[in-house]
C-alpha cells in the first residue's frame, strides 16, 4: 500500500472536518427553510441549496468511510482490501463539489471553507480541484437548467400524440 496509516490519518481528519462543516451547513439551511414546500426545482432555490448541501456532505463522508476503511485493512495487515478500499477512497466524490451547482449565492462560510479543505487536500483526481475553483466562482447557481421546465413540457407533448 503506498499510501501509509499517517498519511490516511491525515487525509482522514481533513475530510472530517470538511464533513462537519457540511454538515452544519446542512442542518443551518434546513432550520432556515422550514416546512417550505421542497416542490421548488429552479437552481438555487431553498429546496436545491439544501438538497446541494445535503449531496456536497453526503460526498465527503462516503470518501470519508472509504479512508477509514482503508486504514483499517492497513492497520490489520489485509494490504489487498486497504488498497481496493484507498482506490474507492479516490475516486471522484458523488455530489463532490456538484451539488454546490445546486446552491444560492453566496455559498455559506462553512461550504466555502469545505470546499477549500476538500480542494486543498490534493488526494482526489484533480479534476476535483478544478470543478471545486469553477463551483466557487459560479455567480449564481447552475443546476438544475432552467431550460428542463421546457424540455419537460415539450417531451409531455409529443407523448400525448399518437
Amino acid at each position: 500500500m503506498s499510501d501509509d496509516l499517517t498519511e490516511l490519518r491525515r487525509v482522514g481528519r481533513v475530510l472530517d472536518e470538511a464533513r462537519a462543516l457540511l454538515e452544519s451547513e446542512r442542518k443551518r439551511l434546513g432550520l432556515q427553510q422550514g416546512p417550505r414546500s421542497s416542490r421548488d426545482g429552479t437552481a438555487g432555490s431553498a429546496a436545491q441549496t439544501l438538497l446541494g448541501a445535503g449531496e456536497l456532505s453526503d460526498g465527503v463522508n462516503s470518501a470519508l468511510k472509504w479512508v477509514a476503511l482503508a486504514a483499517g485493512y492497513s492497520a490489520i495487515g489485509l494490504d489487498r482490501r486497504a488498497d481496493h478500499a484507498l482506490g474507492m477512497a479516490r475516486m471522484k466524490p458523488v455530489g463532490f463539489p456538484f451539488g454546490a451547482d445546486r446552491m444560492s449565492r453566496p455559498l455559506g462560510e462553512d461550504t466555502v471553507r469545505a470546499m477549500e479543505l476538500v480542494r486543498d487536500l490534493d488526494f482526489f483526481p484533480g479534476e476535483v480541484g478544478i470543478a471545486v475553483d469553477v463551483a466557487l466562482a459560479a455567480p449564481q447557481a447552475t443546476y438544475p437548467p432552467a431550460s428542463w421546465d421546457l424540455d419537460l413540457q415539450q417531451q409531455r407533448g409529443r407523448s400525448d400524440r399518437p
